[in-house]
């Protein structure tokens, strides 16, 4: 399996193992990892069988003041929001990640915060033979998971789970 990490995350993998499937053929990712799993399965020649989607940074239906605020925030206390961040995605939860975090950069954020998720790309990857499998926890405080499983439920296998946030816990 190739597993994509989020932003701010590293090594994160084990905290989805409830999610994941083990393979030779198998891409996988967390938030800003979604988007870098979904890149790299598209334009991978080899084969793919599934991709899993963990959490995806969804933002495109956000408003540009949101996500230019996002960058202010980040530029003007880049530990500050990190701790904010890291906050929201442990959310109700009590797991612990310090092991898990990472540093992360404004081009990342910029980058997971404007991309577009297009479904003619998505399913033109299923054409392909490529299954995708989303899961979205009900409680995210990191995307609007209501916008993110609008999207993603016509088009891929989605699974909205009640009661966790981003970390699907």
């Amino acid at each position: 399996m190739v597993f994509f990490s989020g932003f701010c995350f590293k090594n994160e993998k084990e905290l989805f193992s409830d999610w994941l499937v083990e393979g030779d053929f198998v891409v996988a990712g967390f938030s800003k990892g979604a988007i870098e799993a979904f890149e790299y399965a598209y334009s991978k020649k080899e084969r793919v069988d599934r991709l899993i989607l963990l959490s995806p940074a969804f933002f495109q239906m956000e408003r540009d003041s949101f996500k230019k605020l996002q960058l202010k925030a980040f530029q003007k206390n880049r530990e500050l929001y990190k701790q904010n961040f890291y906050n929201m995605c442990i959310g109700n939860s009590d797991i612990e990640i310090s092991e898990y975090k990472a540093d992360g950069d404004i081009e990342e954020l910029r980058e997971l915060l404007y991309y577009e998720w297009s479904i003619e790309r998505i399913e033109e990857l299923q054409s392909r033979g490529v299954v995708i499998e989303v899961f979205i926890g009900s409680d995210d405080k990191i995307v609007n998971s209501t916008h993110s499983l609008e999207f993603f439920s016509n088009i891929t296998h989605s699974w909205y789970i009640k009661g966790v946030g981003h970390l699907l816990r």
